[in-house]
Order: C-alpha cells, then structure tokens, then sequence
C-alpha cells in the first residue's frame, strides 16, 4: 500500500471524471438532499452495517439482482419522508429522458438512502412532504463544484458533540484512476476527541483539508465514547437515530460484485473517523458506484483508498458545518 495517492484538483468526488453533486436545502425545517449523477447510467452497488437504515431500492443493488446500472443516487434527510425525495429525482430524470427503458416506458432508477434529522430544532410542522420538491432542486442544481457542512443531507445532521454536516474527499491514484467519497454525518458516534477540537480521523488529513491540528496527544481508547452533549439533550438514552450515510465513486471499471466490495472496504472509513460506529440505532451505509471509464481496475487499492477519503469527508463535513439560528448543538468552528 505504498502507491502515492493525492487529493484531486476539487478534493471532491466530482474529482472522479463523470460525476456530479447537487444540493438543495430548507434551512427553516433544517433539512436538505443531495443527488450524485453520473453522465451516463452508473454500474452500483451498497453495503449496510448500521442497526437502523432507511432506504429505497436498494435490494435491486445485489449483484444477483437483473438491473446492471442506475441513473443517480440521492442522500436525504427527513428520516422516512425523505426517501421521498427519491421520486422527486425520478420525476426531473424522466422530464429530461433519462432512465431504464422497457418497450415504451422510460424508468429512472435512483436507490436512495436516509438520515434523521427529526430532533434537530428544525420547524417540522409541514403540510405537504418537502422532499419530492428537494429532490428535483438538488437535481437541477448539479455541478462538479459544491458545498460542504451545512447544505443538502448534511444541513440538519448532529453528530455527539457537535453539529454534522455534508463532506467529501479525493484520491488520485498513481495508475491515474480516481476515488472519491461523499458523505452526509449524522452519526451517533462522536467524530472528535473528547477535547472536540481533535478528529480521530487526524491520521488521515492531508494538507490541513480540516484544520490541520493532528492526532490528540491526549486521546485514549478509554475515552471514545464521551457524548455528554448528546446525553444533556437527549437523555442518558437518547430518543434518536443516527446515520452516515456516503457514496464512494470512481472511474475504475467494476461490475456490481466489485462495487459491493469497495462499499464493504469503504466502511472501514466510518470506524475510523466516528467512534462508535455501526450501532444499533445508526443506520451505516455506503452505495459505491463506477462510471466504467478506466479498464484495469486495482480493486483493493481502491477499496484502501475509498476508506481513507469517507474518513476525511466525515471529518471536513462537521469541520464545514456553520451555525444557524435553533441549533440544539455547536458547531465545529465555535468550540473553544
């Protein structure tokens, strides 16, 4: 594992050629998606190790399973009423004829994913669900340049100890292909130290890209799992659910097989960047997806790669996060 990798020109996965992000966000109910598309169908495939997902078509992902690529991937807050952002990304697909044909229907797929962002001091007393109308915005609004922190999925997230946010991050790899991660953190885990100025994915910064203060000298395995924020909020058990959700793509050709193991590598990103991970009230998942565009693809090293880039978004996703009125945690930024 000595091949020398580094960030993209964006130090986004929009860094992967083909790919595009878009957000759209409510920031009076706190909320928001966000939509990866590719420029063309993308071969995919997800792995989940959280207790409590939320998903859409998701199974149809399996490599057992008939479908062989997908139109786009959308991340959402809204816990159950946001898988419906989904459809509003199926509706602005179709209008743009884009999606599955079979005979004279047109059928986008977009597997997608959520987190809970019920408890987050957000004005929930809609009328009529938001999300259909957040998944079309953030669907139009795709680019390769993007936001982090507080925008799309991660407007409304909270991790322990501060707020979550929105993140992303880049490798190049010496044989020219690209990884990239993309990731809305909302776990119930910690991402800091108990000091909260130190990331435990310090390890893996590369050029200061979320504050550039190292590994905490005074950090021990006996001290991960101080939460006392989230405890003073919610209780000694606190009465939410809690969820990184992520997408890690890349230009490397791999069949649905091959992607399912890069979102199985991918995970490793999480436990190294969020402590604890994978519990029983988080909804941990990884879709990986490829554009096909480079033959020959290295699988373990891009499996190595993809961890080290989900670890780094979740750190620059709660580094990015900025405050906003109603805020039940602090953010990053604002902590002594």
């Amino acid at each position: 594992m000595q091949a020398v990798m580094q960030p993209g020109a964006r130090n986004l996965i929009t860094d992967v050629p083909g790919i595009y992000v878009g957000h759209a966000q409510d920031h009076q109910i706190k909320t928001g998606t966000t939509v990866l598309i590719g420029d063309a169908p993308l071969t995919a495939s997800v792995n989940v190790m959280g207790g409590a997902p939320g998903t859409r078509e998701t199974d149809l992902l399996a490599p057992d399973k008939s479908v062989t690529q997908v139109e786009a991937l959308c991340l959402s807050g809204g816990s159950s009423f946001g898988l419906d952002a989904c459809s509003g990304v199926v509706d602005g697909l179709r209008a743009q004829g884009r999606g599955y044909r079979l005979g004279p229907a047109l059928i986008p797929l977009v597997p997608g994913a959520i987190i809970f962002d019920l408890l987050n001091g957000g004005d929930k007393g809609w009328g009529a669900n938001p999300y259909p109308a957040l998944g079309r915005a953030a669907l139009g609004a795709v680019s390769r340049d993007f936001l982090l922190g507080s925008v799309g999925a991660g407007t409304g997230a909270l991790a322990a100890m501060q707020k979550g946010g929105l993140g992303s991050a880049s490798l190049v790899l010496d044989d020219g292909s690209t990884v990239g991660a993309l990731v809305a953190a909302n776990p119930m885990g910690s991402v800091t130290t108990p000091g909260n100025r130190y990331f435990w994915a310090a390890p893996f910064e590369i050029d200061g890209e979320f504050g550039g203060l190292g590994v905490d000298p005074a950090a021990g395995l006996g001290r991960a799992l101080d939460s006392r924020k989230a405890q003073a909020l919610f209780g000694q058990t606190p009465e939410r659910a809690n969820t990184t959700i992520a997408v890690v793509a890349t230009d490397a050709a791999l069949d649905k097989a091959q992607c399912l193991r890069l979102a199985t590598a991918a995970h490793d990103g999480i436990a190294r960047a969020v402590l604890p991970a994978h519990s029983p009230v988080d909804g941990d998942l990884v879709f990986a997806a490829s554009t096909g565009a480079r033959p020959g693809a290295d699988l373990m090293r891009l499996g190595h790669a993809a961890a080290l880039c989900l670890s780094r978004a979740i750190a620059r996703a709660i580094y990015h996060a900025t405050p906003a009125p109603g805020d039940l945690l602090p953010c990053w930024s604002e902590e002594p």
